[in-house]
């Protein structure tokens, strides 16, 4: 019988103690500041620094997944061989409403059966996604939280605090949280949009309360930061870090994140084949590329030794759209490298954040929560709601995936 490797939080704090006597104190200037969190005190243990969680880890398979990835088998005989690829891969779970909180101990009952099985440690992948007014800048993804202080206290106590119990009832198991895609990156460039101006106290207190209630031994926490043709321009990166640091800070300093998600549910390369002589004004051409210019700011900023993920769900291929902006059913992607650890330098892992073939939105100009996006020259049609299974745009995901499956 094989010895199944626990894993072992304690001593994962042990090992970071150590390394944070060797450096000759805390790991960063944030970590020694006031904390100003607004879930009070911040002296709970959290996961150890400097340690990438998915190394010597298998990623969580979502049983619900391959079952909804059947589904589009049966419906699409033709395709089966294919999807039947698909199916033996992991992806994230999005809790993206408050019922979706009563799932968070089931995944994690299942992990832990796939940790027995296997062996070995098995990290499952949870993106928080309900801030009060959502998507501030968008409409196809709009949330379920009002922008006041009702909607504030339902995200804090009806949302974010039981994932917190639901992860400390699995002590032994190692989770990763991508925590609230395109909110912080909405503030630095959309606050012109009045919507996103109303919202950003809340996004800013939402998040710092998140990241304290979440940040626990087995916990390793990436805060969103967009992707390359967003964020990554000099100006916006110049605005991004401060903002990252304030939230930090609020939330109890820099030490409570592993890092930052990069490229959620977007189509940026990790790593463009073909590079162009850089625009010093302009973007790094790949996600590689932006992670070491955040990497760079972030230092400047007193903010050193984050980890990064990167969504690889959908950018196997490179320049298939018109402009960065383009973010819903793009045409033409193809799913990416698959999900591994330790790919590149700082880069924790490739991962499939965006679940393959969920739609980004309908394109039905005359449907609920339509965003003209979704009907763009760059959109594929025949798109359903967010978050349904788009048949279609899954198989071709699959037949233009490169590395091919």
């Amino acid at each position: 019988m094989r010895r199944i490797q626990i894993f072992d939080p304690a001593s994962l704090v042990a090992a970071s103690i150590a390394l944070v006597v060797a450096a000759g104190g805390s790991t960063s200037a944030t970590a020694r500041g006031p904390s100003r969190s607004p879930a009070g005190a911040t002296t709970a243990p959290r996961a150890p620094a400097n340690v990438n969680p998915f190394l010597g880890a298998h990623l969580y398979v979502n049983p619900d997944y391959v079952s909804a990835v059947r589904d589009v088998g049966r419906r699409n005989p033709g395709a089966a061989p294919l999807l039947k690829k698909m199916e033996t891969l992991p992806t994230a779970v999005w809790e993206s409403a408050i019922a979706d909180t009563r799932d968070v101990s089931r995944h994690l009952d299942r992990a832990r059966r796939q940790q027995t099985a296997n062996g070995v440690p098995v990290i499952t992948v949870f993106v928080l996604y309900d801030l009060p007014g959502r998507d501030c800048n968008a409409e196809s993804s709009a949330g379920e939280l009002s922008p006041d202080a009702a909607g504030e206290a339902r995200y804090r106590h009806e949302f974010v605090d039981p994932v917190a119990a639901a992860f400390r009832a699995h002590p032994d198991q190692p989770i990763a949280v991508v925590l609230e895609p395109d909110s912080l990156s909405n503030l630095v460039t959309n606050m012109p949009n009045p919507h996103c101006a109303a919202v950003a106290g809340i996004y800013k207190r939402g998040i710092a309360y998140a990241i304290t209630k979440l940040a626990q031994p087995n916990v390793f926490i990436y805060l969103d930061a967009a992707h390359a043709g967003w964020l990554g321009w000099p100006k916006n990166l110049a605005r991004s870090v401060p903002l990252y640091k304030e939230v930090l800070e609020m939330a109890g300093g820099a030490d409570r994140i592993r890092g930052f998600a990069l490229n959620v549910s977007n189509y940026d390369p990790a790593k463009f084949s073909n590079p162009t002589p850089r625009d010093p004004v302009g973007p790094a051409d790949d996600e590689l590329g932006y992670a070491e210019d955040l990497s760079r700011g972030l230092a400047r900023a007193g903010i050193t030794g984050k980890g990064f993920v990167i969504d690889t769900g959908r950018n196997g291929r490179a320049n298939i759209r018109s402009a960065p902006a383009s973010w819903c059913n793009v045409r033409g992607a193809g799913l990416g490298e698959r999900p591994r650890a330790a790919p590149a330098p700082s880069v924790d892992a490739y991962l499939y954040i965006k679940v393959p073939g969920e739609s980004d939105g309908t394109s039905d100009p005359k449907a609920r929560r339509f965003d003209e996006n979704c009907a763009s020259d760059d959109a594929t049609p025949g798109a359903p709601q967010a978050g349904s299974m788009f048949d279609s745009y899954l198989i071709e995901l699959l037949r233009r995936a490169q590395p091919p499956l």
